[in-house]
């Protein structure tokens, strides 16, 4: 999939968890932090890529995106499973208590899962695609939906720009529009 059908993954993610379980009062600044951290974790998958989004935003990006792939193993390969989204849950953690003494007021659980709601989403993208997801490494058998590699979904293709993109955009506007008063109500009573 591509960054931009991986943002929109996150976020609609992000918003399904949102609307559909009950959320405790959070402050705007961890709101605002806690989004950021859905779209990091939406394309963190990809630091195993030099050429991912992002590593070109970065001075020198592309060389430590070489380091990063080799570290992880290529493409697809560690950061892209079950074990990897452990590691990265651990490695997001401990990111996170470092930071608490800094950013007393930012509910840091909050980010922790809206960071891993964002990174899952990934995953499961990433499982349409043609290259599938080795899901259960160290064993390296890629998994995809639908089992035939031929009727999966090209990164970047027709079905991926005219079809998956606009249909996460429709859901967005389904989620919404559902649960349209439970998000006012969020925004005026929880975010303060």
């Amino acid at each position: 999939m591509t960054g931009r059908t991986h943002d929109l993954a996150a976020f609609t993610a992000l918003g399904l968890v949102v609307v559909t379980h009950p959320l405790p009062k959070i402050t705007l600044a961890t709101a605002l932090v806690a989004f950021t951290a859905n779209m990091l974790g939406g394309i963190a998958p990809d630091v195993d890529q030099p050429t991912a989004p992002f590593w070109r935003n970065l001075p020198i990006g592309g060389m430590f995106g070489k380091f990063f792939g080799k570290l992880l193993g290529g493409h697809r390969f560690l950061s892209h499973s079950v074990l990897g989204f452990f590691i990265f849950g651990v490695l997001w953690s401990i990111l996170l208590k470092i930071l608490k003494p800094s950013f007393p007021n930012l509910d840091m659980d909050i980010i922790w899962w809206a960071f891993m709601i964002g990174f899952a989403s990934h995953l499961i993208m990433d499982t349409f695609s043609k290259e599938g997801v080795p899901w259960l490494l160290p064993i390296p058998v890629k998994f995809g939906i639908p089992p035939i590699r031929a009727l999966r979904m090209t990164t970047g293709g027709l079905i991926e720009k005219f079809i998956l993109f606009p249909g996460l955009l429709v859901v967005n506007v389904i989620i919404y529009k559902i649960y349209y008063v439970k998000l006012l109500i969020f925004l005026h009573q929880y975010i303060k």
